[in-house]
C-alpha cells in the first residue's frame, strides 16, 4: 500500500489534537479531548502515554487508515534541553528527556512519545519539530541583571518559525538571510528579533514582555517582592497571577480578545483602556528588537490569534511601522507547522537533526 500520509499529534493537557496530511493537504483532523475523571488517575504526564496512544489508534481505524498508509508521524516538541531550531528525528535520548521532564512537565512531552510510539510499529521515521525549548540565543542576550538568574530562551518557536518559512518563501529569501522581528500575539506573547534566520532574543511569555490575554508580562520587582512577603497570597497564588489569571483576565475578567473589542464598540472606555495598553506594551517591545538587529529589518510579523484583531494590528503597526513594513499572519496552525516541519526532510529540503548532536 502506497505510504502517502504524515501524521501530526499535538498533545494538550485535556485534549489530543491529530491531523492526516497528503503533502501538504490536510485530509482529516480532530481535536481527541479528554475527560478529566479519565486523567485522574494518572499521577504523571508522561503515565497518560498508553491511555492516549490507544485513542489515536482508535481515531485511525475509526477514519478507515492503516498504519502501512503513514510515511511520517510528527509531534509536538516538549520541554527538552535547550537546543536549535529544526525538525529532530526522535531518538531514545530524547525519549529519556521527555520521560524525566528535563525542564518540566507539560502535556507536549508526549508528542514525541506518541510519536515514536506508533511510528516503530512499521519502521517509520518519527520527528518533532520546533519545540519551545528552542534556544539560539547570542550569549549577550542571556544575561539578566542578576548573576544568579540567567535569562532562558522559552518561546513560541514553533509559530514564529512557520512564519519565517513562510514569509522566506513567498519573498524567495533564504532563512539564513532573513532579519525579521515576529510578535506571536497569543494566549502567551512572544516578541523577537530574528537575525539570520535565528531567534537571538526573546522575551519569555510566562514572566518578561507584554502582558497578554492571561499574563502578567514584566512589572515592577519591587511590589512582586512585597507581595510575595504579605502574607496574603500562597506562591500558588502568585505564581497563578502571573500566568494564568493575570493581562486582560486581571483587568477585565476575560482572556478572549473578541469579547474586549465588542465592550469597545459598545462604549466601555476602561476596556479601550486596557487593550490599548496591551497594544503599547507590544509595539514597545518590538521597538526595543529594533537595535537588535542594528535597524536592518526585512519586515515586522504580526501573527498569532490575536492577530484577528484588525483594532489591535492597527494600534501596533501605527507604532512600529517606522522601523520596517508590517506583515500580518493571522492564526497560530501547529499542526500546520508540524507538517511543514517534517515535509521539508522528506522532500529533502532540509536534514533533520539529532538531538543529543544538539544539545549543550
Amino acid at each position: 500500500m502506497e505510504k502517502k500520509y504524515v501524521l501530526a499529534i499535538n498533545p494538550g493537557s485535556t485534549s489530543t489534537k491529530v491531523s492526516l496530511y497528503d503533502r501538504n493537504d490536510e485530509i482529516k483532523t480532530k481535536k481527541l479531548d479528554h475527560i478529566a475523571k479519565d486523567l485522574e488517575g494518572f499521577d504523571s504526564v508522561v503515565s497518560q502515554y498508553d491511555y492516549r496512544l490507544g485513542i489515536i489508534m482508535d481515531w485511525l481505524r475509526e477514519e478507515g487508515v492503516t498504519l502501512d498508509q503513514l510515511e511520517a508521524v510528527v509531534g509536538r516538541g516538549g520541554l527538552l534541553k535547550p537546543m536549535p531550531s529544526g525538525t529532530y528525528k526522535v531518538t531514545d535520548a530524547m525519549i529519556e528527556d521527555l520521560k524525566i521532564g528535563i525542564q518540566g512537565q507539560h502535556a507536549s512531552n508526549l508528542g514525541g512519545l506518541l510519536a515514536r510510539g506508533i511510528a516503530e510499529q512499521t519502521g517509520i521515521p518519527s520527528f518533532i519539530v520546533d519545540p519551545v525549548a528552542v534556544d539560539e540565543f547570542e550569549d549577550v542576550a542571556r544575561l539578566s541583571g542578576l548573576k544568579e538568574i540567567p535569562r532562558k530562551s522559552l518561546v513560541h518557536a514553533l509559530n514564529i518559525k512557520a512564519v519565517c518559512h513562510r514569509y522566506s518563501r513567498e519573498k524567495d529569501i533564504p532563512m539564513d538571510e532573513l532579519n525579521l522581528i515576529v510578535a506571536h500575539l497569543g494566549g502567551g506573547i512572544s516578541v523577537s528579533p530574528i537575525k539570520n534566520g535565528k531567534i537571538v532574543d526573546a522575551n519569555n511569555a510566562n514572566n518578561m514582555g507584554p502582558f497578554s490575554p492571561e499574563r502578567a508580562g514584566g512589572l515592577p520587582v519591587w511590589d512582586i517582592i512585597d507581595m510575595c512577603y504579605s502574607g496574603d497570597y500562597t506562591e500558588g497564588q502568585i505564581k497563578k497571577m502571573l500566568v494564568g489569571k493575570g493581562g486582560l483576565v486581571s483587568y477585565l475578567g476575560t482572556f478572549d480578545g473578541r469579547e474586549v473589542i465588542k465592550r469597545i464598540e459598545a462604549g466601555d472606555e476602561y476596556a479601550r483602556l486596557i487593550y490599548d495598553a496591551m497594544a503599547y506594551q507590544i509595539g514597545k517591545e518590538i521597538g526595543a528588537c529594533g537595535p537588535v538587529l542594528k535597524g536592518k529589518v526585512s519586515t515586522v510579523i504580526l501573527t498569532g490569534g490575536l492577530a484577528y484583531s484588525a483594532y489591535l494590528v492597527d494600534m501596533i503597526s501605527e507604532m512600529v511601522s517606522f522601523i520596517a513594513p508590517v506583515t500580518v499572519y493571522p492564526g497560530e496552525d501547529e499542526m500546520i507547522a508540524l507538517n511543514q516541519g517534517a515535509r521539508r526532510v522528506l522532500d529533502g529540503e532540509e536534514e533533520y537533526k539529532i538531538y543529543e548532536n544538539e544539545v549543550k
